[in-house]
Order: C-alpha cells, then sequence, then structure tokens
C-alpha cells in the first residue's frame, strides 16, 4: 500500500492546498495530510481549528486523513508509515526552495521519497498569506477558500481586530 503525507501549515487551507490533496488522494492509496505546530510562527488559527478546517473540506475524500504534528516530516512519515512526502509547487522558487528541502528530508530519512506536484495554474499565485492579507483589508476572499473556510477566515480576523482594538483602547 502506497502511503504519502502532505504536511504544511495549512493557515488556511486554500484552494490550491485542496487541489494538490484531490490529486495526491488519486495518487496514493492513503494520504495523510499533516498539520504542523510550528512554534516559531503565530498562525491566525490554532492547530485545531486547522485539523478541523481540513477534515470539513475533505471529508468527502475516503482516503484521506488529517492528523497535527510537530517536528520533522520524515519523523512524521516515519510514524504515519508513509513511504512519501508530497510538495505542492506555485512558482521556480518555490522549487529551489522545496528541492533543498526534499535534498535534506533525503538525507534524514533515505526509504522517504518526496512527490512534486505543480500547482493548478489558476492557484498559482495563491498562499495562505495572501488569503489573510486580502481578508484582512476587507478583499473577497472567495474563490481562494472554499466558502465555509472564508467564512472562518472573516470570523477570525474580525476576532482579532477587536482584540487589537480592546488593547489600543485601553
Amino acid at each position: 500500500m502506497l502511503k504519502a503525507i502532505y504536511p504544511g501549515s495549512f493557515d488556511p487551507v486554500t484552494c490550491g492546498h485542496l487541489d494538490i490533496i484531490r490529486r495526491a488522494a488519486k495518487l496514493v492509496d492513503f494520504l495523510v495530510i499533516g498539520v504542523l505546530k510550528n512554534n516559531a510562527k503565530t498562525p491566525l488559527f490554532s492547530a485545531d481549528e486547522r485539523v478541523n478546517m481540513l477534515k470539513d473540506v475533505t471529508g468527502h475524500l475516503e482516503n484521506v486523513q488529517v492528523k497535527s504534528f510537530e517536528g520533522l516530516s520524515v519523523d512524521f512519515a516515519h510514524r504515519e508509515g508513509a513511504c512519501a512526502i508530497v510538495r505542492g509547487l506555485r512558482a521556480v522558487t518555490d522549487f529551489e526552495y522545496e528541492l533543498q528541502l526534499a535534498q535534506t528530508n533525503r538525507k534524514l530519512a533515505p526509504d522517504i521519497d518526496t512527490i512534486f506536484l505543480t500547482t493548478n495554474l489558476q492557484y498559482s499565485y495563491l498562499s495562505s498569506s495572501t488569503v489573510k492579507e486580502i481578508a484582512f483589508f476587507g478583499g473577497d476572499i472567495s474563490g481562494l477558500v472554499s466558502p465555509e473556510v472564508a467564512q472562518k477566515v472573516i470570523e477570525k480576523i474580525k476576532e482579532k481586530q477587536n482584540e487589537q482594538n480592546r488593547t489600543v483602547d485601553q
């Protein structure tokens, strides 16, 4: 059985991520989406919120499971019994970074391969950071994320802005 992981922050999960997930799920027998808990970043959503969003938008895919993890992707792959890591590529700049990461992972875990999937052209510009920035300034994020995720992003940003306003008022 070919099992792979697709690790990332998914803060929030975008249509580009979903494109990679759907396509990867067709290539492998089982795909585990790994939501990274990265202490070096301050995400908009908690790891649990990101896991739940991903479960909501991938629940129809029978061979996909969503879990959170900390640490190295290769260690997560080993724990999950996966032999491959799926990575999405949007542009040449992604490739340079992702190739270096894949080579490092290969050095750390020679039994784990990396599968690169190029993103659909309509999502080649899209990132979670872009979605958050557009939403923060009141822009339309429909078409960039699923409707369920869009609603959660808008609610979370309003919550954060209200917190900031209360802090400034004090």
